[in-house]
């Protein structure tokens, strides 16, 4: 078992694929909305946050050990990837900020009432499972995006960056359902959405900086 002395060193990295996470998924997309409209809805909200935690968790899994096999063809190829995502992080940060100042909700449209026909479980499962790995964002997000990411940290930092963006995926869609269940029709609030937009935005840039002084540092 390891020894806190032996996980201490690996916190950075942990916590660095914590906040990637976070930032990548707190940007509404259709997972995020498929969770929220079934929280709505009531319908399988937990069988809906299960499929999506596990999906995301083999998806970064998937990336990290990938892009680990990558990272050792050559140091080029390696810093081409990470700077190939500081630029995608700076562009979906600049797009989440621009909403934030436009004040242009990104949330389910409040003027369109979706009234859903019930689900059994069997469906429930092909559409959480659907809305993961069909997704080309969720793809991106996960299995490139931080498996890319990931390659800053080397071995054995790598395995610590994905425990802590997979914790982030688990943190988040728990985080999602409860306030679904807490928030009710408020979660349509402009202003919500509005705020997530401005802390996106921070989280990504925040990212994206720490990947180029990794990058950069002796």
């Amino acid at each position: 078992m390891p020894t806190l002395s032996a996980l201490l060193p690996m916190a950075p990295a942990f916590n660095a694929g914590l906040a990637l996470s976070l930032s990548l998924i707190m940007a509404l997309g259709a997972q995020n909305t498929h969770v929220i409209r079934m929280g709505l809805q009531g319908q399988h909200v937990v069988l809906t946050v299960v499929v999506c935690i596990a999906s995301d968790i083999l998806l970064i899994a998937l990336g990290v050990l990938a892009m680990a096999q990558l990272g050792g063809l050559g140091a080029g190829l390696k810093t081409a990837l990470i700077c190939g995502g500081v630029v995608f992080l700076l562009v979906y940060g600049g797009q989440a900020f621009a909403r934030f100042r436009a004040a242009t909700p990104a949330g389910p449209d409040s003027s369109a009432e979706h009234a859903w026909a019930p689900m059994s479980r069997r469906q429930a499962t092909l559409a959480a499972l659907a809305f993961a790995w069909l997704n080309p964002h969720a793809w991106l997000d996960t299995a490139v995006l931080i498996g890319t990411a990931s390659l800053a940290w080397g071995i054995p930092g790598n395995a610590a960056f994905g425990a802590g963006a997979a914790a982030g995926s688990a943190l988040w869609f728990c985080a999602l359902s409860l306030g679904v269940f807490w928030l009710g029709q408020r979660l349509k609030s402009p202003a919500i959405w509005r705020a997530l937009d401005g802390m996106v935005a921070l989280m990504m840039w925040g990212t994206a900086l720490a990947l180029l002084w990794g990058l950069l540092a002796p």
